[in-house]
């Protein structure tokens, strides 16, 4: 019997994610780079794919978190702090529908780094 070693997808999700957040703002690159290195981690092809998802989607996530709370900051400057977080909790709902872009391309970063580690 081998003794195979398995990754794991949470810490492939974690990693990743933190790899999104700082790269995330160079729009293809910076998704398939965060996708590979969660692949990496969670060593599989299949385990890569469901990682490098759920890493584009909590990246989804965390990007419009950051937008409702600066919208609300912005209103705020302006004594419109409930506007304001109306307005960027609503950008922020578009960006996650526009961030599904963003999970696909994870997802074959995901792919593509669990291949190259499928021992």
């Amino acid at each position: 019997m081998k003794n195979k070693s398995k990754g794991r997808i949470g810490l492939g999700v974690f990693v990743g994610s933190i790899v999104l957040f700082f790269i995330g703002v160079v729009p293809v690159i910076g998704a398939l780079i965060a996708g590979v290195v969660t692949g990496l981690i969670a060593r599989g092809i299949g385990r890569g794919l469901v990682a490098g998802f759920i890493t584009g989607i909590i990246g989804a996530v965390m990007l419009t978190i950051m937008i409702s709370v600066l919208g609300a900051m912005v209103g705020n400057l302006f004594d419109l702090a409930g506007l304001g977080w109306l307005i960027g909790s609503g950008i922020g709902m578009i960006l996650i529908g526009l961030s599904l872009v963003q999970g696909i391309i994870c997802t074959f970063g995901g792919l593509i780094g669990g291949a190259i580690n499928r021992r």
